[in-house]
């Protein structure tokens, strides 16, 4: 289990990839007469599966010839991209918070239940995230964004990542499908706003150890982080979406038209297994778009891609988005 992405498969809820794919459906018959004509792909027939099913090339050369032509580029990101930076993650054995996991922890009903445990969890998590910092791949994203902006082409990152490395990096054109660890939302008001304190509030100062032996601090709700919006004062919670929660609509319509218009799709250190992101960059391809898999491993999805390059992000990925001989300085 990632720990900086909240994992949405078939398995623990389906709703949010159903909505998705309910989503697409009624976008394609009450949005194709306006999109069409700003994105001619979007009516082309989607299928899923890729005819040749050849295995995808490593030729780094073909893909920079690729890249040197792609107007609008999509770069998809998971738990990989932020692993290089040092996250740590939920994964594999001994993947815990004291004893829970993520998927424990990150529900609307372990909020309801004990706010405090759920806010230690989560303020570990901040301040862990405080002490780190965007390494070579997220660097190589947000100066490739920057540099062909100046050239009228863009770079769009739609990322699983809570963790804002990517903003931190200097990517502007970023979607946070999953919310982020620096946004709170007010139970009572539903006011949104950006939070960096640290602590981020004097209770939870100090708290939030991760060694299984740490008790509850068992925070009074009204000593917990607080809304600030005039006089509300409602209990707070992390912005983020938890297991059992649907995605946001307006982001998901926006992913959605970011991956009907671009020429090129790069996947960058995601399992793609969890939904919908995992649906994404399969979508593409199914469209003859060519799409570039950057991942310590194979994935479920890699025989649907034409590149797949195979090693730490944060070495495969700056040669491949740097400035090319054909790009006008």
């Amino acid at each position: 289990m990632d720990f900086f992405v909240h994992v949405f498969t078939f398995s623990s809820s389906w709703i949010p990839a159903l909505r998705y794919l309910t989503l697409m459906i009624v976008r394609q018959f009450t949005c194709r007469g306006i999109t069409s004509q700003l994105c001619p792909r979007l009516t082309e027939p989607r299928t899923w599966v890729r005819q040749d099913m050849a295995r995808p090339s490593s030729d780094l050369a073909a893909f920079r010839e690729v890249f040197s032509k792609a107007k609008h580029v999509a770069i998809l990101t998971g738990a990989g991209v932020s692993a290089e930076s040092g996250v740590p993650t939920f994964r594999g054995e001994g993947g815990f918070w004291r004893k829970w996991q993520a998927q424990d922890l990150a529900t609307p009903g372990a909020f309801s239940q004990n706010p405090s445990r759920v806010w230690e969890f989560y303020h570990y998590r901040r301040e862990v995230m405080l002490s780190k910092s965007p390494n070579p791949a997220h660097k190589a994203i947000a100066d490739c964004e920057a540099r062909l902006r100046k050239q009228g082409r863009s770079v769009t990152v739609i990322t699983q990542n809570i963790d804002e490395l990517h903003h931190r990096a200097g990517s502007t054109n970023v979607l946070e499908i999953h919310g982020s660890l620096f946004k709170t939302r007010c139970m009572s008001c539903g006011h949104v706003a950006v939070n960096y304190k640290s602590p981020i509030c004097a209770a939870l100062e100090g708290k939030g150890a991760p060694d299984p032996n740490t008790s509850d601090a068992q925070i009074p709700p009204h000593e917990l982080p607080r809304c600030e919006q005039g006089s509300c004062n409602g209990l707070l919670r992390p912005h983020v979406v938890w297991f059992g929660e649907t995605l946001d609509s307006d982001i998901l319509t926006r992913v959605e038209e970011e991956l009907d218009c671009c020429d090129l799709c790069l996947v960058v250190g995601t399992s793609s297994i969890v939904y919908p992101a995992a649906m994404f960059a399969p979508q593409v391809a199914a469209k003859g778009v060519p799409v570039a898999e950057f991942n310590m491993e194979e994935t479920p999805a890699t025989m649907r891609f034409r590149f797949h390059f195979h090693g730490p992000c944060g070495s495969t990925l700056p040669p491949a988005l740097a400035r090319h001989d054909t790009e006008v300085l």
